[in-house]
């Protein structure tokens, strides 16, 4: 059975809200952990959509700080340390393990084409810096590179399933779960990140959870639930709301995850406003908001039944 910090189940990622002088907003950020929490979250951690690549230094310090003391024990929280240097990744990682995160995600550099074993290098340095569990993560859909599937194998050979964790993003994501999967035997804990829109293939490929955005967390939440119980109309009926709303989010990439997913935040009164970090090339038309407001009017009255 999974310890309370153990990371399995739905674990959202945590969106950064700014006020109009583009500061961290404390007092929306923690509207929203507490929000999660109630609706059922199982964890929280940061990521790309995080803008934790946006972030200052010192922004990005109180960030791995500040989360941990708000989510102060209800759920396992992750730190997202990725950076473009091995020296870069491992202070975050030293940083994150003293601020008490549960533990760490790092993509891969994202400037520079690696070779496999300069990639293994990155993240064996990683693992080795911390006592805290690591995920890999491949965020190749919208930012930097393809993990190779050799890195996975050997870093799961050399620290074991507790240690070394995975959250695969590339395309094809449903036959690249499949492949770590059965490369693995079976031992690798893969998280899926699309999102939610190929949840319900990741979930019968055998994934231990799921890190979405925070925008649609309730009816994730929901349509994890019924798949868990076996509730399989139940789970598409939720589920495909998310799948048209994350494909309006998809058409923008990265830029199209953090307008939609801000707006609803406000949306939700969760966020003050629904600032992100500049500079960025693509914002909402108003029939893109109007889609999606129609839409999450779709998915909250299915959740409500």
């Amino acid at each position: 059975m999974d310890s309370p910090k153990a990371l399995a189940g739905v674990l959202p990622i945590v969106n950064t809200p700014f006020t109009d002088n583009d500061a961290i907003d404390e007092a929306s950020l923690r509207r929203q952990l507490d929000w999660a929490f109630e609706v059922g979250a199982d964890g929280c951690g940061t990521g790309m959509v995080s803008e934790i690549l946006c972030l200052t230094t010192a922004e990005r310090t109180r960030l791995v700080h500040l989360i941990p003391e708000i989510v102060d024990g209800r759920g396992p929280v992750f730190a997202s340390v990725g950076s473009e240097s091995t020296a870069q990744a491992v202070a975050w990682a030293r940083e994150a393990e003293t601020a008490g995160n549960d533990a760490l995600m790092a993509i891969p550099p994202t400037l520079t084409s690696l070779p496999e074993t300069a990639v293994l290098d990155y993240f064996t340095a990683l693992a080795e810096a911390t006592d805290l569990p690591l995920i890999a993560q491949d965020a190749s859909a919208y930012v930097g590179q393809a993990v190779p599937l050799g890195v996975y194998v050997k870093l799961l050979e050399k620290f074991g399933p507790d240690k070394i964790l995975f959250k695969p993003e590339a395309d094809p994501l449903g036959p690249n779960l499949s492949a770590l999967r059965d490369a693995t035997g079976g031992k690798a804990r893969i998280f899926e990140g699309s999102g939610g829109i190929m949840l319900v293939d990741s979930y019968r490929r055998g994934i231990a959870g799921t890190m979405p955005g925070m925008d649609l967390l309730d009816g994730i939440v929901e349509t994890w639930r019924a798949l868990q119980a076996g509730e399989e109309e139940r789970a598409y009926e939720t589920y495909f709301p998310i799948c048209a709303l994350i494909a309006l989010q998809m058409q923008a990439g990265l830029d199209g995850f953090l307008a939609i997913e801000k707006h609803l935040l406000v949306k939700r009164g969760l966020f003050a406003a629904s600032h992100r970090r500049r500079p960025y090339d693509w914002e909402m038309d108003d029939e893109t908001e109007a889609e999606v407001d129609r839409l999450f009017g779709k998915m909250q009255s299915l959740l409500a039944d």
